[in-house]
């Protein structure tokens, strides 16, 4: 038996299709529903929000002073 035999044997055993096997692909549900790039820009303005307020408390307790 050769290679070849062998290959033809299993390239025959293949009698289906990938949609038979895996189906109708299905959207996957939004996170929160918003799009990747609205989740994008409200990551960014809660990194923004937060370093703001960071600052702005290690000005009130006295731990960095704005330059005069």
């Amino acid at each position: 038996m050769s290679l070849d035999d062998i290959r033809n044997q299993f390239d025959d055993d293949f009698d289906f299709s990938e949609e038979e096997v895996w189906g109708e692909p299905v959207a996957k549900p939004e996170l929160f529903g918003m799009t990747p790039v609205q989740r994008l820009v409200l990551a960014f303005l809660l990194f923004l929000t937060t370093v703001i307020i960071s600052a702005f408390c290690l000005l009130v307790v006295g731990k960095v002073a704005l330059p005069t």
